[in-house]
C-alpha cells in the first residue's frame, strides 16, 4: 500500500511536541510491514541547514484558493530511515523556523498557510489519480493538515483520508472572514461544516469529511467524546461514530539506554548499574551534590498548563524539604509559568536545576539518569514522556488519566505489580501523594526489580503500526 504521511512536525527536523516524533517513527515502522511511505511536510529552513538532501522538481504544483493563485515547489529526498520526503514551498510561509507561532503567539497568517499547503497535498494526490498511478490512503495529522480531506472531496479525488488527532484542544479555529482565505464559500460556513460559534473551526471540518478519525490511546479516544473531554467536538466526534484509539510508540532506534551515544555510559535491563554514572555525569553538568544514593526525578515537557506545570512548580519546594531527592526540570512555553519554575527551583535548596529550551542530547541524559519522571498533565492523550522514561529505567508519577492509563499499571503497595504511581485528580495534595510512593518504592529493596520489569516493557512501534495497517486496510476494502 502507498500511504502519503502529511505532518507540520518532524523529529529530529521540526520539533515542537511529540507529533514530530510520531512522524519519523511511525512512517519508518510501517515502511518495516513493506508499506511505501511519503512523509510530506512543509519546506522550513531546518532541512536546508541539516544538510537533507533533496531534489526539486522541474514543474511548480499550481494552487488556487478562492481568487488567490500560487505556484508551489516541490521537492523530493529521502530521509535517513529510507522512508521518502516530499517538501512543498511556498514563497514567504514557511521559510520560518517556528511551525506555528513564536513567543507563545501564533503567526496571524496561519489560516493561509496550512490552506496553501493543504490544497497542495490535495492537489498532488489528484495529479496522482488523473495520471493513473493513484496512492492508497493520505494519513492526515491535527489541524493544520485536516482541510486536505475537504479540499479531496471538492477536488472529486476518489483517494480516501485518515485524520489523527493528537490533542483535540487544538483546533484551527480562525474569524469567519478567513474563508475565503481558505478558499471555501458561504455555503461550507454552516453548523453541518466548518462553521463553530460563529467562527471556522478546521478540525471540525476535518473529522466530517475525513473518512475515518483516529486518535492516539483508546482512553482518550473515549475522553474526546465526553463533554468534558471533547473540547466542543465531543458532540461532532461522537456523530462520527468509531474513533480508533491507537498508543503511540517508542523508536527504539532512537530511544535506547543500550545503544544511545548520548549517554555517559550505556545500560540495559538485565544491569542498570551504568544509570549511576549517569546520575553523577548529569549532577556534575548540572551544578547539583554529587550523590549516588539520591533519588534523581526529572520533568520533561512544554511548560503549559496542559502539562501541569504549576503543579511541578508546588510540589518541589514541599519535596525538596520532605527528601533527599534532586530534580532537574526541562522546557519552555508559557512565560508565568517558567517564571513560577524558576522560583520553585530557587526554594530547593541547591537541589534542583532547570534547562530552559534544553536540547534532544541533554533530554536523552535526563532519562538516562533518572530514576523517577514527573507527568501530572491535566489531560493527556498519548503521552511520550512516560514511554521514554520506562524505557530508561524511570518510574512515571502520573496523573491518570488518557494514554497515562493506557501506558502506565499504578504500583502496588508491595511493588509485586505496576510499571509507575498514578494518582487520580490533578491536585497539588494527591500529586504529592504519589510522589511520596514513589520516593519510598525507591528505598526499597523491591526497586530493582520493578525497574527491570518496567524497562523490559514493549513499546516498539510494530503493534501500533499494525494496527494502522489494519486501519489502512478497512478504508481499502
Amino acid at each position: 500500500m502507498e500511504i502519503l504521511f502529511v505532518t507540520t512536525e518532524l523529529a529530529p527536523y521540526v520539533k515542537v511536541g511529540g507529533l514530530a516524533d510520531v512522524s519519523a517513527a511511525l512512517p519508518k515502522a510501517l515502511k518495516g510491514l513493506g508499506h511505501k511511505v511519503t512523509v510530506v511536510v512543509p519546506r522550513y529552513p531546518a532541512f536546508e541547514e541539516a544538510g537533507l538532501l533533496v531534489a526539486r522538481r522541474l514543474t511548480p504544483l499550481a494552487v488556487k484558493l478562492g481568487d488567490a493563485r500560487m505556484d508551489i515547489t516541490v521537492f523530493d529526498g529521502r530521509l535517513s530511515s529510507q522512508v521518502d520526503i516530499i517538501l512543498l514551498d511556498a514563497p514567504g510561509l514557511f521559510d520560518r523556523h517556528a511551525p506555528y507561532g513564536e513567543r507563545g503567539e501564533d503567526f496571524p497568517d496561519n489560516a493561509k498557510r496550512f490552506g496553501v499547503l493543504c490544497k497542495a497535498v490535495a492537489e498532488l494526490v489528484k495529479q496522482r489519480e488523473e495520471t493513473g498511478v493513484p496512492v492508497d490512503l493520505v494519513h492526515l495529522n491535527d489541524w493544520p493538515t485536516a482541510l486536505v480531506a475537504k479540499y479531496l472531496k471538492d477536488l472529486g479525488a476518489k483517494t480516501p483520508s485518515l485524520l489523527t488527532i493528537h490533542n483535540v484542544a487544538h483546533q484551527g479555529v480562525f474569524p469567519k472572514e478567513e474563508l475565503r482565505t481558505l478558499g471555501l464559500t458561504d455555503a461550507d460556513f454552516s453548523v453541518g461544516g466548518i462553521e463553530f460559534y460563529g467562527k471556522v473551526n478546521v478540525l471540525k471540518q476535518g473529522i466530517i469529511v475525513a473518512d475515518a478519525v483516529s486518535t492516539v490511546s483508546p482512553t482518550y479516544a473515549n475522553e474526546i467524546t465526553s463533554e468534558l473531554g471533547g473540547e466542543r467536538l465531543d458532540g461532532v466526534l461522537r456523530a462520527k461514530g468509531r474513533i480508533a484509539g491507537i498508543v503511540n510508540g517508542v523508536d527504539y532506534g532512537v530511544w535506547n539506554p543500550a545503544t544511545d551515544s548520548t549517554l555517559a555510559a550505556r545500560f540495559d535491563a538485565e544491569d542498570a548499574s551504568n544509570k549511576a554514572r549517569n546520575k553523577g555525569a548529569l549532577q556534575k553538568a548540572l551544578g547539583l551534590p554529587l550523590d549516588a544514593a539520591a533519588p534523581l526525578v526529572v520533568s520533561v515537557g512544554r511548560i503549559v498548563p496542559q502539562k501541569g506545570t504549576d503543579l511541578v512548580a508546588e510540589l518541589l519546594p514541599r519535596a525538596a524539604r520532605g527528601s533527599d531527592a534532586q530534580f532537574v526540570l526541562a522546557g519552555d512555553g508559557d512565560p508565568s509559568l517558567v517564571a513560577k519554575l524558576e522560583a520553585a527551583v530557587g526554594k530547593a535548596h541547591g537541589r534542583a536545576a532547570f534547562v530552559r529550551s534544553a536540547p534532544e542530547q541533554m533530554v536523552h541524559h535526563m532519562f538516562g539518569a533518572a530514576d523517577i519522571a514527573l507527568v501530572p498533565s491535566r489531560f493527556e492523550p498519548c503521552g511520550l514522556v512516560q514511554l521514554y522514561a520506562q524505557r530508561y529505567g524511570a518510574l512515571p508519577v502520573a496523573h491518570a488519566t488518557g494514554g497515562l492509563v493506557d501506558t502506565i499499571v499504578d504500583c502496588d503497595a508491595k511493588l509485586e505489580t505496576g510499571t509507575g504511581f498514578l494518582f487520580e485528580e490533578p491536585t497539588a495534595e494527591a500529586f504529592f501523594g504519589a510522589f511520596q510512593r514513589a520516593i519510598a518504592a525507591y528505598g526499597s529493596p523491591r526497586w530493582a526489580t520493578l525497574r527491570r520489569r518496567v524497562m523490559r516493557l514493549d513499546r516498539g512501534w510494530e503493534r501500533p503500526a499494525r494496527q494502522y495497517d489494519q486501519l489502512y486496510k478497512s478504508l481499502r476494502a
